[in-house]
C-alpha cells in the first residue's frame, strides 16, 4: 500500500503564512521607508550648506564670486592639516562648523591661530568649541535670526549697517574686543584681538553668507569685509572623515580623556536612533501578536465537540511532539480491542499476543509473523511509515469482518 497525505495535515499553507507575517512585513516596510525618507531629508538639508562652490539657497557661491572680483582667492579645504598648512598672516581662515571638531582638533587649531597670525572667523561656535578656540568668551543661549543694528565701533559693522544675525550669542571682558549686533544684551558678532595683527571673529549665525540672504540688509557688505580683509581666504568645511578626528589619542592627555568617556558617549548618535527605532518596532510587534487585548469571552458549558475534532486535535499534538511511538500504540491498541470480540477472544486477553494471534491466524490465511509485526511491532521510523501502519490496520480489520 502507498501512503497518502492526510487532508487534516497541520502543514501551514501559503495563505496562513501570509496572514501571520503580513503585519510584521508591513511594519518592517514602514521602518525602511521612514529611514530612507529621513536620510534623504537630512542629506538634502546638508547638501551644499555653506559651501562656496554651491549655488543652492543655503550655499555660499555668491560671496565667493564677489570676493574673487575683489582679488581675494578662496581655497576650500576639508581636513585640519590642509587648513593649518594654508593659514598665515595674509590669510583669513573661515571655520564653518567649529562644534564638529574634536577636542584634539580644537587644540591644534588654537595653537595654529596663535602662531600663524591672520584672521579666523568661527561660524556658529557654541559651548563645545568656544572654550578652546576663543578663551575668555562666554557663550549664551541662541536667539532667532533677525535684522539687527551694529551698536558698536567696529568699522566693518558701521559701514554694513543692519544685517541678518542671531543664533549663538557671546559676552566677554577681554580688552580690545568689539561686541556688535547685540540681541537682549549679548553680542551676535564678537571680534577679539589676538597676538600681533591677528584677530578672531565669532559669527553667531551663517545667514549673511547664504546665497538667498546675501542681497538682504547689509549682509553682503559685512560678509565681504569680514572675509576680504586679507588677500587669501581658506574656507574650512570640517568633516567626520578627517583622519585627525580619530588620531588624537596618541598622547597621554587624550588617552586619559578617551578612557574617561562612557560607553554611550562613544556610540555615534545614529546608532542610538536606530536602536530606539528597533525597540519601537519590537513593542509594536508585541502588541500585534498579543492574544488578549480585552476581556475574556464567556462560553456556555458543557460544549459539544465532534469526535473528529477531538481526534484531529490529538493527532496534531502527537505530530507537534513527534510522538510516533504514542500514536502507533494508540492505533494498535484500538485495533486489538475491536478485533478481540470478532475473534471470540475475551477483552481481558485482547492485548496478549499468545491469545490474540492464534485466533487471528485461524480466521485468516496470513502468517502469524505478519500479524505479530502489524499488531505488536516496532515504532514506525517516520510519518510515512505511520500512515502506512494505519492503512494496514484498517485493512486487517475489514478483512476480519468480511471473512
Amino acid at each position: 500500500m502507498t501512503a497518502t497525505v492526510s487532508p487534516t495535515s497541520t502543514s501551514p499553507t501559503a495563505r496562513h503564512i501570509w496572514t501571520r507575517a503580513r503585519g510584521l512585513l508591513f511594519a518592517l516596510a514602514l521602518l525602511i521607508v521612514a529611514g530612507i525618507v529621513m536620510a534623504l531629508v537630512r542629506a538634502d538639508a546638508r547638501h551644499g550648506h555653506l559651501d562656496p562652490r554651491s549655488a543652492d539657497p543655503r550655499g555660499s557661491l555668491a560671496v565667493a564670486e564677489l570676493l574673487a572680483q575683489r582679488g581675494v582667492t578662496t581655497r576650500v579645504v576639508t581636513t585640519l592639516d590642509q587648513a593649518t598648512s594654508a593659514s598665515g598672516p595674509d590669510t583669513t581662515l573661515l571655520v564653518t562648523t567649529p562644534d564638529l571638531l574634536t577636542d584634539h582638533q580644537q587644540r591644534i587649531l588654537r595653537g595654529d591661530m596663535d602662531t600663524a597670525g591672520g584672521r579666523t572667523v568661527l561660524v556658529s561656535a557654541g559651548a563645545p568649541s568656544v572654550g578652546t578656540l576663543a578663551p575668555g568668551v562666554v557663550p549664551g543661549t541662541s536667539a532667532p535670526v533677525s535684522a539687527l543694528s551694529p551698536e558698536c565701533s567696529l568699522p566693518a559693522a558701521a559701514r554694513a549697517g543692519s544685517v541678518d544675525l542671531g543664533g549663538e550669542r557671546y559676552t566677554t571682558d577681554l580688552r580690545g574686543s568689539d561686541a556688535c549686533y547685540p540681541r537682549d544684551g549679548l553680542a551676535t558678532l564678537l571680534r577679539i584681538d589676538g597676538p600681533a595683527d591677528s584677530d578672531t571673529v565669532l559669527l553667531g549665525s551663517p545667514d549673511i553668507l547664504h546665497n538667498e540672504r546675501l542681497d538682504k540688509q547689509g549682509n553682503a557688505s559685512l560678509a565681504l569685509q569680514l572675509l576680504g580683509s586679507r588677500p587669501h581666504l581658506v574656507w574650512y568645511l570640517p568633516s567626520l572623515q578627517d583622519p585627525s578626528a580619530t588620531s588624537g589619542t596618541g598622547d597621554g592627555g587624550d588617552r586619559e580623556e578617551a578612557t574617561e568617556r562612557g560607553f554611550l558617549q562613544l556610540i555615534p548618535s545614529g546608532w542610538l536612533w536606530g536602536t530606539l527605532q528597533l525597540a519601537l518596532a519590537a513593542v509594536l510587534a508585541a502588541v500585534w501578536r498579543a492574544r488578549r487585548l480585552g476581556p475574556l469571552v464567556t462560553e456556555q458549558l458543557p460544549v459539544a465537540i465532534r469526535a473528529s475534532e477531538t481526534t484531529e486535535g490529538r493527532a496534531r499534538l502527537y505530530r507537534r511532539a513527534n510522538a510516533r511511538d504514542r500514536a502507533a500504540t494508540v492505533l494498535r491498541t484500538a485495533t486489538r480491542t475491536r478485533l478481540a470480540p470478532l475473534l471470540g477472544v475475551p477483552l481481558t486477553e485482547a492485548h496478549s499476543p499468545d491469545a490474540l494471534l492464534p485466533a487471528l491466524s485461524a480466521r485468516l490465511s496470513a502468517g502469524d509473523a505478519d500479524h505479530r509485526d502489524l499488531l505488536f511491532g516496532r515504532t514506525p521510523a517516520d510519518d510515512a511509515a505511520l500512515t502506512l501502519l494505519a492503512d494496514r490496520l484498517d485493512a486487517l480489520e475489514r478483512e476480519v469482518r468480511t471473512s
